[in-house]
């Protein structure tokens, strides 16, 4: 088949990778164009190049002059992963069979930009890949196969990704060479199981101590590598000092948790050899943070150069 890949992110390298290993073949890659004040190129789009695949990135793939383009490639399919831009009906009508799209979530559940990071948010225990025939609506078109796998209960984001995007490659094939010959069966999704995975705000990375401890680690492990959780130490004599917290475990209140007497949410229940936060029920040790200006480092080392007392408060500036 005569494809051509749009992607942007590092969750779309491995299908582009396949796909130049495959039988079909790769007209071109689409990706956006580079952003930010000191613009570089995208994780797809050093891909492509490291692969002697043409690079095309326009301002928008839904204009009436990128369409023309995409069309005169006379391309059968679409395959679209991590891209960044909602593909109008117009835009996907420019290939014989429209657009694929691999989504790093079982859906329904999880449509949007960032289904797992919300995954491990919720505290799901399963996630998976789907791939969809696109339609108009957001992540909403007719299942075409999909994968399923449990989540580790330490992986973090980025670990995730990292494995759902080198599954997906695989079931992408798998839908290609089905559509090809006819036998791919479409499942209309049922959206009365649909939920949102809007795009994360840094804002979402402050820690609420006053929730349950399990709930905080998986936030924890939810927003990294970004927007990375945070909150700030409190001390007597000093200014509230931010902090970036990257790994935690939870300790339950039975466990040998230094007071047994409830204690205020964010206070610091032991300083050594752990350093035990109190949440809503259980404690959590924090065993990997990053101050403010400095590098990540293991709880103990920041314990040992500052003076982190019981009684000093974790919580908003």
């Amino acid at each position: 088949m005569r494809l051509i890949m749009l992607g942007t992110g590092p969750f779309a390298v491995p299908t582009l990778r396949a796909l130049v290993n495959s039988r079909h073949d790769v007209l071109t890659v689409v990706t956006r164009p580079p952003q930010g004040h000191t613009p570089t190129a995208s994780p797809l789009q050093r891909a492509g190049q490291e692969l002697n695949i043409p690079i095309w990135s326009p301002p928008t793939v839904n204009s009436t002059e990128s369409q023309s383009r995409l069309a005169s490639f006379t391309a059968d399919l679409l395959v679209v992963c991590d891209y960044g831009e909602i593909l109008r009906p117009e835009t996907l009508a420019t290939a014989r069979l429209g657009g694929i799209n691999l989504h790093g979530s079982l859906l329904p559940k999880y449509r949007g930009a960032a289904p797992v990071q919300w995954a491990i948010l919720c505290g799901e225990s399963e996630t998976g890949n789907s791939v969809i025939h696109m339609t108009a609506g957001l992540d909403a078109g007719p299942l075409l196969a999909q994968q399923r796998t449990p989540i580790d209960r330490d992986e973090d984001a980025a670990q995730l990704e990292e494995r759902l995007a080198a599954m997906g490659a695989a079931a992408v094939l798998e839908v290609i060479d089905g559509l090809e010959s006819g036998t791919t069966k479409p499942i209309i999704q049922d959206a009365s199981q649909a939920s949102k995975a809007p795009r994360l705000k840094k804002e979402q990375g402050a820690i609420d101590w006053s929730r349950p401890a399990q709930e905080i680690r998986n936030k924890i492990r939810a927003l990294r590598p970004w927007p990375r959780a945070f909150t700030y130490w409190h001390c007597a004599g000093a200014d509230p000092l931010r902090l970036n917290i990257d790994r935690v475990a939870v300790v339950p209140t039975t466990a040998g948790v230094a007071s047994a007497t409830p204690q205020t949410p964010g206070a610091v229940i032991e300083s050594s050899p752990r350093l035990l936060i109190a949440s809503a029920d259980d404690a959590l040790e924090i065993q990997e943070l990053q101050p403010a200006g400095k590098r990540s480092m293991p709880a103990g080392d920041f314990v040992r150069g500052n003076r982190v007392t019981i009684g000093d408060r974790f919580g908003p500036a």
